[in-house]
């Protein structure tokens, strides 16, 4: 992250006088040590952080410690560092939006008189939403899980609750787990935790240490909680204020938990949502179903590049990145961000998202017209919670107004198409929007809006309340207008009588100070100083001239500062109730915002099919139990849309009992890697409801994806690169069932080759027949190419396994490697770290040692039954003269008649031939290899 500043001394400076510093450092002491706390004080102009804060500020954003001053002196100087407004909104929006290790307070006050006003978390960014959008689109929606573990006879049951605080949707759930939480984690990437809580006394077993490594995979902050606030009791009485609706469906489907109505019980307490009024009636209650979705565990989105990182390079390097054409302000952003993490395994489900995005694409002025709608159309979502909590506006109601307004356009747009798809646009949007848009629902909202509201002076900026929706403030208005006229006309009647032209020198000015007063320049005051003395007051020389008044001015100013107090409080009242009249229509507005976010995804996925290059194709969906996964051309979506890739396709065919387990090897950098992830991708795509970047697909509905691609050491948390492939690996073997995908990709290179290798065939043995899964699985190993062979030797295999590599070309002469990028069926017959080395331009030295110590090995390695390997200074004119003289050796021993000879003539002779052979071996490489 970095900061605003270059330089030290453009900070904000720190201005706090003696009396000031020791009234702070008296405060300061009293607050409680917490470590994950971020505590910033509001100085009016600029804000600042202290002690270990100020540190890591320092270091972390401002990336030198010489930012740091000092408050105090001696024993009791406290390290101090100033910060202006827009740092302060950088900060904290890495603190509470990247970040997942600290929560931020925020204080107002002077002196020793300091009260907490904000507090946040990552999961819980309420009170600071006004700081973290005020310039920024909310893309994601952070929520907070409670877990409440109950550990039994080497299994776990978990009982889960959930907040999405931003669409105001409580979540419970309870399932058993592994020892590896597969499931768990799998649920906390769906819901797109960011933080959670559980029992405090739960990190002392190793269970729990398990659970922790877990929580930390999934990048969520971790808080204990005193068991004490686990507990169900008060839990009916309390959703009793929160949700929406009747009591008794939440009373039946609490009563059908046992360990996920404390978790819900401590969230409560945890979130402090019933200290709001403005959360009352306002919350949904549902039933979290993890096999709802495709499950995809933190492994998998990374391998997939699912989300946006810091690290890339461009928007295109993630599937989120690619994927967002969104229009909406924020709505479908979020929308994206979820429909990613939570895949759908209903084949209806998919089936209609795809029948919506092929309307879209094949109607491109309908996608279009569309799109230019929903560019005007606001944040529904976060308007209606806005005045839910008694936090919006006037300008709140007004956004809502001018969305609202957008949806006849929309709806003619929608009516107007006529093709293969109309029923379902039909049933799918126009029915909706006219239910939605009728005089019962938003219909009374706009004529309220259009009454209530002066929609004339919001061209100048303003919104006000019109005077004609309430008779006080028209009389007030009255009032206001008849004042200002009599101010107007005293102005005109005193020019008169001082004989000065009105405006030019004699001009009336409001001053905050002395309200309505009369000014003239200290050139013209010479003319009247008799008369001002006499029958004015006044009331201050200064440069810009001699301001002053009479009784009558006084007077009337007086009356018109009254009226105008009247006004405003008026307003004030009249903003209020239209702002509460307009948060009883917050279910139609969410009704209208899930609707409208997701049309603008699907638009989104119909801009994205037809505007590449390479036009994308509706995938065929299969159920899970039938079908496979074939695609044609497909190619990776991110990979294509960088400016300088020109992407070779490639077809992957995983047929149930031909292909369903596919081994892949060939050369570094020569595709394997991006072959796998991109079938990944390209499953995650369709289920999701896109086209997909192939020329034809058929895919059959996975219920999870596993990925093993690549590991990165974990050394800060004792896990080294092998340890974590190893555990990566566990979670598929435990997790993985027949209806998932599995992507594995060189797996074993963490340890000694014969280890390696005996780990990679053991597990895909087990792949192949315990789990029997679709898998690609990448290698250097060529040797592991022999369990095709070997599985189909096995009676009754309905898996299938197949050989596949990703080709390249050697030049005999110059013996420089090409890579090709085509996956073409067969095992790869060599390998080529060498060459690939090559690339890396090694010295010359280097590699020729290399090759030296390679062929060594190669010499002294275990040969295959079926033939030797190829040496890599064999040429084929010497391969061709070493097989024919092996080929006369052969004929020369079955010629020996050992049936008519003695035993020891036969291997006299049988010496001979061997001798001959090795001599002739000399001059033959190739030969003398085969020896």
């Amino acid at each position: 992250m970095e900061g605003n500043f270059d330089e030290p001394n453009k900070l904000p400076e720190l201005k706090l006088d003696a009396k000031q510093a020791q009234g702070f450092l008296s405060f300061f002491k009293t607050l409680p040590n917490d470590s994950r706390a971020v505590r910033f004080f509001d100085r009016k102009d600029y804000y600042t952080a202290h002690g270990e804060n100020s540190v890591f500020i320092a270091q972390t954003y401002y990336h030198t410690t010489t930012a740091l001053r000092q408050i105090g002196s001696g024993a009791n100087a406290l390290s101090s560092v100033s910060i202006s407004k827009n740092m302060f909104e950088t900060i904290v929006r890495d603190l509470l939006l990247e970040r997942n290790d600290h929560t931020v307070e925020l204080y107002e006050g002077s002196g020793s008189n300091w009260r907490l006003v904000k507090a946040g978390s990552p999961g819980n960014i309420g009170s600071f939403e006004d700081v973290l959008f005020a310039n920024n689109e909310m893309q994601d929606t952070p929520v907070v899980v409670s877990l409440f573990p109950s550990f039994q006879e080497g299994r776990c049951v978990v009982g889960m609750a959930y907040a999405d605080l931003t669409r105001r949707v409580l979540g419970l759930a309870e399932f058993i787990d592994d020892s590896r939480f597969t499931n768990l984690e799998s649920s906390l990437v769906a819901i797109g935790a960011k933080e959670c809580i559980f029992p405090a006394e739960s990190g002392k077993t190793n269970e729990c240490k398990s659970l922790r490594e877990s929580l930390e995979r999934c990048g969520v902050m971790t808080t204990e909680r005193s068991r004490q606030e686990f507990k169900g009791r008060d839990l009916e009485s309390d959703l009793k204020r929160l949700v929406k609706g009747n009591i008794e469906p939440v009373r039946d489907l609490i009563s059908g938990f046992e360990l996920a109505t404390p978790a819900l019980g401590a969230l409560l307490s945890f979130s402090e949502l019933l200290s709001d009024e403005g959360n009352y009636g306002n919350f949904a209650i549902r039933r979290y179903d993890i096999g709802g979705f495709m499950r995809l565990d933190s492994a998998a989105m990374r391998a997939l590049n699912v989300m946006e990182s810091k690290t890339d390079a461009n928007k295109n390097f993630s599937l989120f990145g690619l994927m967002n054409r969104t229009c909406t302000a924020g709505m479908g952003k979020r929308l994206l961000h979820m429909w990613l993490k939570q895949p759908l395994v209903d084949l209806n489900e998919i089936t209609m998202r795809l029948d919506i995005v092929q309307c879209f694409v094949e109607e491109a002025g309908l996608r279009q017209d569309l799109r230019q709608h929903l560019k005007r159309i606001s944040d529904v979502e976060r308007l209606v919670r806005s005045l839910e909590r008694r936090r919006g506006g006037l300008q709140h109601v007004i956004k809502l107004y001018q969305s609202a307004i957008r949806l006849p356009f929309i709806k003619t747009s929608l009516h107007q198409y006529t093709g293969e798809f109309s029923s379902l646009i039909s049933k799918r949007y126009v029915k909706r929007l006219e239910a939605l848009s009728d005089a019962d629902h938003l219909g009374k909202f706009i004529d309220l809006v259009e009454y209530s509201v002066d929609l004339d002076q919001l061209e100048n900026g303003e919104y006000m309340i019109s005077s004609s929706y309430d008779t006080t403030l028209s009389s007030l208005k009255d009032q206001k207008v008849s004042l200002e006229q009599q101010i107007h006309e005293l102005h005109k009647k005193t020019a008169i009588e001082l004989d000065l032209p009105v405006d030019k020198a004699l001009k009336l000015d409001k001053a905050a100070q002395f309200g309505h007063v009369f000014r003239i320049t200290k050139k013209e005051e010479p003319k009247i100083r008799k008369k001002l003395t006499t029958q004015f007051m006044v009331l201050e020389t200064r440069k810009d001239g001699v301001k002053f008044t009479n009784t009558k001015l006084k007077k009337l100013g007086d009356q018109y500062q009254s009226v105008v107090d009247d006004y405003k409080s008026c307003q004030k009242e009249l903003v209020d109730r239209v702002v509460q009249i307009v948060a009883s229509f917050s279910e139609v507005f969410e009704e209208l915002a899930g609707m409208l976010s997701e049309m603008d995804v699907l638009l989104s996925f119909a801009d994205l099919a037809a505007s590449c290059p390479t036009p994308y194709c509706r995938p065929e969906i299969t159920s899970s139990d039938v079908g496979n996964i074939v695609l044609e051309g497909s190619r990776h979506p991110c990979v294509e849309a960088q400016d300088w890739v020109n992407f070779i396709p490639n077809d992957c065919r995983l047929v149930r009992g031909e292909s369903w387990f596919q081994i892949i090897t060939g050369p570094n950098m020569g595709g394997k890697s991006t072959f796998i992830r991109q079938v990944g991708v390209t499953v995650l795509m369709a289920q999701v409801g896109s086209f997909v970047p192939c020329d034809k697909a058929s895919v059959s509905i996975r219920d999870c994806i596993f990925a093993r691609v690549g590991a990165g050491d974990c050394q800060l948390r004792g896990v080294s690169t092998f340890m974590q492939e190893m555990l990566e690996t566990a979670s598929i073997l435990k997790g993985a069932t027949d209806k998932s995908l599995i992507i594995i990709d060189e797996l074993g290179r963490g340890t000694s080759t014969y280890d390696g290798f005996g780990l990679a065939w053991a597990i895909c043995e087990h792949l192949v027949q315990v789990k029997k899964a679709p898998t690609l699985f990448a290698t250097h190993f060529h040797e592991l190419t022999a369990l095709a062979q070997a599985n189909s030797e096995v009676a009754g295999n309905t898996v299938g396994v197949a050989n596949f590599h990703v080709s390249a070309h050697i030049d005999t002469e110059s013996r420089k490697l090409t890579m090709l990028y085509k996956v073409e069926p067969g095992a790869c017959d060599q390998s080529f770290g060498i060459h690939v080395a090559e690339f890396a331009n090694f010295p010359e030295s280097v590699v020729a040692l290399a090759r030296e110590k390679a062929a060594e090995l190669e010499d002294f390695s275990p040969r295959e039954e079926s033939g030797k390997r190829k040496s890599r200074e064999d040429d084929p004119e010497e391969i061709s003269r070493g097989t024919a003289r092996a080929h006369k050796f052969l004929k020369e021993f079955a010629e020996i008649p050992v049936d008519k000879m003695e035993l020891k003539d036969s291997l006299k002779r049988l010496c001979e031939l061997k001798d001959e052979l090795e001599k002739d071996a000399v001059d033959c490489h190739w030969l003398k290899q085969v020896l």
